[in-house]
């Protein structure tokens, strides 16, 4: 009880003071590139000889100030994106008076990258799964503005069709990882600074929330993690680190602005500031496109019209840093985004509204002296709710595409309202780790139906879902060169007060269905083992069970695209997969590679399958397709000469229909929406002179767009370029090129074949 009121008491008003009385002396510095340019956000950590850390960060011109015992000996190390860890050792007799150097040199190999996306800040080549990270060098140096185009150079990436965020409806930006996707909600979990981006509803991802000028870094990892992050990890998670401020920072300025090929513009920015223990940021974007017409040009017709978006983000934080100890945070976030999807009826809206309020602090700072035992402890909270309205309207298309007529107008708003808290600590080589959340979502689909040109139905429909979990983590270190790691997750589930009603016109009738109240649980274990048989080598095996709840909008909202109409089910279950995985990782200073075999075997897979199929009309419906077997080979690599680096990612995924006892005609055909063999490669080349260059290409063999395997896509190859010159150390221009090489394949067929966009260029200025 008594560290339950001392962690409140630290949470509503700790004393800046408190550290103070163990730190009497501040080392002052300077932190820079192998060109002389400051690194801004770079993170400075000195570890005592006592066990007590210290932590900073270098403001925009690279200086940095920390807290240190001048009586004792202590390590510092500097870590920032892009580039190598920086360690110099420090004794009691050496004068910090002096304001000390540190150039920081690039990043030799993945595998000198510290990731988090295990909830345990570690090395890549000591870390028992697969994952890659993306720093914000590598964000900005991609020909697409866009999050989602930038993380399909990560091999296994993808949305549910093969179309980007810029011209795809909402509801098919699901997000899969290594094949793991049959309809349009994600299966992995996004979480922007530890907050969900999924939609509360659908389950879908809009990227266009996620202005890159906003971004410090991406995490990828890969494979089932349910037994860390809960539903919706079935296939990975997703970890968006924000860009902020540091009490280290004055003021920083970061600003965008390009222009480009169909009517494309965009400007964005990002402003912090700190002051006497406070900081503030404020990132603002604004995008605009006229997109392309979708439809192949010798199947349109005159309905056939552009594609396009427009989209707005706000989002500002506050931050109190209570010096080492930690910090408590406000972020509030506005998005609005309107799109055409093809046709002048096919039109859809998208507005959102969060708050949260957050924390981070080091419990081992803050009760010094009172108890010994709270070494290198820490915890972590989120509080986070929001409100969201998508409104879309949907037609039916002549057979000739020369008329179109309007049956469906639907506005489905929901809120949601969630809490975590995550407590850690060190105990000898374990580092322990615990945590709990708690969710709740509301959500609802008003629709009005249209026969001939009037109004002729009312149909709503929609429910409750409350969750909660718990989950645990040991992770021990065995010696140096061997890492065991254990997970345990419980996740309680319950939809309630879920109905759906219908009144129609003519009649003036209504019939309502209330649905009964269901819950469900789960077990998420994982277990996980790497070993260091040399400096050079790892080799690592895991195994872990997840889960994936069906969303609100699976179960109770119903919509149609084209000529394909796809129906809810409002008894539809939670998707159970068991993952396993071994692998091994090679890393020197220039060179690194990750190779992996993996298995993904999925029960009550929720799939779009056919009810009914003409000429005129597709008719589907969400069910629960037994049995799905996923297995296949991973592997990426990355190799630095001088001042290029070259990459290569590649993924075989077969991905099958192994059971499906109620439709036994879809066993063994192949899940839709996934190719067989999906590959990566990327060039970059940067020199002291500011000019940086970099290809980028990915391609994949043909997929199935249906569960009848009917409608193939067949294989295709992107090619992208961007380039960048700096004009001073602040300052620089770019230009990208999408699909140079124009490349126009199918995004789908059902039955109209779609294609993907043509050639696009884009051309802008940086200020950083």
């Amino acid at each position: 009880m008594k560290l339950f009121t001392l962690v409140f008491l630290i949470l509503i008003g700790p004393n800046p003071s408190i550290s103070q009385d163990f730190f009497s002396q501040r080392i002052r510095g300077r932190v820079f590139d192998s060109i002389g340019l400051p690194v801004s956000g770079a993170r400075i950590s000195i570890k005592m000889r006592s066990g007590e850390n210290s932590n900073c960060k270098t403001n925009q011109d690279g200086k940095f100030e920390c807290r240190v015992n001048p009586n004792e000996n202590f390590v510092l190390f500097v870590k920032a994106d892009g580039f190598t860890i920086l360690r110099r050792n420090f004794n009691d007799t050496q004068d910090l008076n002096e304001e000390f150097e540190f150039s920081l040199s690039p990043e030799v190999a993945r595998g000198t990258v510290v990731v988090t996306a295990g909830r345990t800040e570690s090395l890549a080549n000591e870390t028992p799964w697969s994952v890659v990270s993306l720093t914000r060098k590598e964000l900005e140096s991609t020909a697409s503005p866009a999050l989602d185009d930038a993380l399909r150079q990560t091999v296994g990436f993808s949305l549910f069709r093969r179309s980007n965020s810029r011209n795809a409806n909402p509801t098919s930006q699901g997000t899969s990882l290594r094949g793991v996707n049959s309809s349009g909600a994600s299966r992995t979990l996004i979480l922007f600074d530890d907050v969900p981006v999924n939609g509360p509803f659908g389950g879908w991802v809009q990227w266009s929330r996620l202005p890159s000028i906003g971004v410090g870094r991406i995490e990828v990892l890969r494979g089932g993690s349910s037994s860390l992050y809960g539903s919706d990890s079935i296939a990975g998670t997703i970890i968006v680190v924000p860009r902020g401020t540091s009490k280290a920072d004055d003021e920083i300025v970061s600003a965008e602005f390009y222009g480009g090929t169909q009517k494309t513009l965009s400007g964005s920015t990002f402003l912090g500031i700190t002051r006497s223990g406070w900081a503030g940021d404020i990132t603002a974007s604004s995008f605009q496109t006229m997109g392309y017409r979708i439809v192949e040009k010798s199947q349109g017709g005159a309905v056939d019209d552009f594609a396009n978006s427009r989209s707005d983000n706000f989002s500002g934080r506050i931050t109190r840093n209570f010096d080492d100890v930690g910090n408590i945070f406000l972020r509030a976030t506005y998005f609005g985004e309107s799109r055409n999807n093809g046709t002048p009826v096919q039109m859809n809206r998208t507005h959102s509204r969060q708050l949260a309020f957050g924390g981070d602090f080091d419990i081992s700072r803050a009760v010094k002296g009172i108890s010994p035992r709270l070494v290198d402890s820490k915890i972590r909270f989120r509080m986070y709710g929001g409100r969201q309205v998508f409104d879309q309207t949907f037609s039916a298309v002549g057979s000739d595409r020369n008329s179109e007529n309007l049956v469906r107008v639907q506005r489905v708003p929901s809120q949601s309202l969630g809490i975590s808290v995550q407590f850690s600590t060190v105990h000898k080589n374990h580092a322990l780790l615990s945590g709990a959340e708690l969710t709740e979502v509301r959500g609802s689909s008003d629709e009005t139906g249209f026969f001939g040109g009037f109004a002729s139905t009312a149909l709503g429909s929609g429910g409750r879902e409350t969750a909660s979990a718990i989950y645990f983590q040991d992770f021990i270190r065995l010696g140096e060169r061997a890492v065991f790691v254990g997970n345990l997750r419980y996740d309680s589930w319950e939809n309630r007060r879920a109905l759906t009603s219908t009144r129609r016109f003519a009649t003036n009738s209504t019939t309502t269905t209330v649905f009964q109240d269901r819950g469900q649980t789960a077990w998420s274990p994982g277990v996980s083992l790497l070993h260091r048989p040399t400096r050079r080598i790892s080799l690592y095996l895991n195994a872990s069970r997840s889960f994936r709840a069906p969303t609100l909008n699976e179960l109770y909202r119903g919509f149609r695209v084209g000529d394909v109409i796809t129906e809810p089910n409002e008894d539809l279950t939670a998707e159970r997969a068991n993952s396993y995985e071994g692998g091994m990782i090679f890393s020197t200073r220039q060179t690194f590679f990750r190779g992996n075999l993996y298995r993904t075997d999925i029960s009550d897979s929720i799939a779009n399958i056919t009810i009914s199929n003409t000429p005129a009309l597709i008719l589907r419906q969400r069910q629960n397709a037994g049995k799905i077997q996923i297995h296949g080979f991973e592997f990426e690599a990355e190799k630095r000469i001088l001042d290029f680096r070259f990459s290569f990612g590649y993924l075989l995924a077969a991905a099958r229909f192994a059971e499906f006892p109620s439709n036994i005609e879809i066993e063994g055909l192949r899940i839709p929406q996934v190719p067989v063999h999906q590959y990566t490669f990327q060039a970059n080349y940067g020199n002291s002179n500011g000019l940086s260059l970099s290809l980028q290409g990915r391609g994949s063999a043909g997929q199935f767009e249906d569960d009848t395997n009917t409608f193939r896509l067949e294989s295709y190859f992107q090619l992208d370029a961007f380039a960048a010159k700096r004009l001073n150390p602040k300052l620089q221009m770019f230009a990208g090129i999408e699909n140079a090489f124009n490349s126009r394949y199918s995004v789908g067929k059902t039955p109209v074949r779609t294609i993907s966009s043509p050639v696009n260029v884009r051309v802008g200025i940086r200020w950083n």
